[in-house]
C-alpha cells in the first residue's frame, strides 16, 4: 500500500446524484458536506451500503474521507459515495482492484429515472384512448 500523507480524490455517481471523495490514511473519520457520517446518514443501511468497499478490502478505520456530496436523495448520494470511495481505494493502491470488481462496486449504476414525453401524463403512462 502506497504511504503517502497526501490526499487522493475520485468521484462516484448515481442517478442525479454527484460524490467527491478525497481519501488519506487516518483514524476511519468520515466527513460528509462539513457534517459527521452518523448525523448526514443517519438509517443504518444507508451507512452499511456506503461502507462495503472499505469492508471489502478490511480497511474499516485506516482512512480518513472527505465527501462533498449533491444531487438526487438520501439513497443515491448513498450509491454514489459508495461508487466514489471504491474509485478512491483504487488509487491508494491498485492491488484492491480484484476485490472491489468482484463485489460490482467499480461498476456505474447507471439507473436513471426515465424522461416525461410530450403529450402524456408520465414518461410511460398514457391518456386513455377513444376512438369515438
Amino acid at each position: 500500500m502506497a504511504k503517502s500523507t497526501t490526499q487522493l480524490g475520485a468521484t462516484g455517481r448515481r442517478k442525479t446524484a454527484s460524490a467527491h471523495v478525497r481519501i488519506q490514511p487516518g483514524t476511519g473519520i468520515t466527513l460528509i458536506n462539513k457534517r459527521a457520517f452518523t448525523e448526514y446518514f443517519p438509517i443504518e443501511t444507508q451507512r452499511m451500503y456506503i461502507e462495503q468497499p472499505l469492508k471489502a478490502i478490511d480497511a474499516i478505520g485506516k482512512f480518513d474521507l472527505t465527501v462533498s456530496v449533491t444531487g438526487g436523495g438520501p439513497n443515491g448520494q448513498a450509491g454514489a459515495m459508495r461508487h466514489g470511495i471504491a474509485r478512491a481505494l483504487l488509487l491508494v493502491d491498485p492491488n484492491y482492484r480484484g476485490a472491489l470488481k468482484k463485489a460490482g462496486f467499480l461498476t456505474r449504476d447507471s439507473r436513471m429515472k426515465e424522461r416525461l414525453k410530450p403529450g402524456q401524463p408520465g414518461a410511460r403512462k398514457r391518456f386513455q384512448f377513444s376512438k369515438r
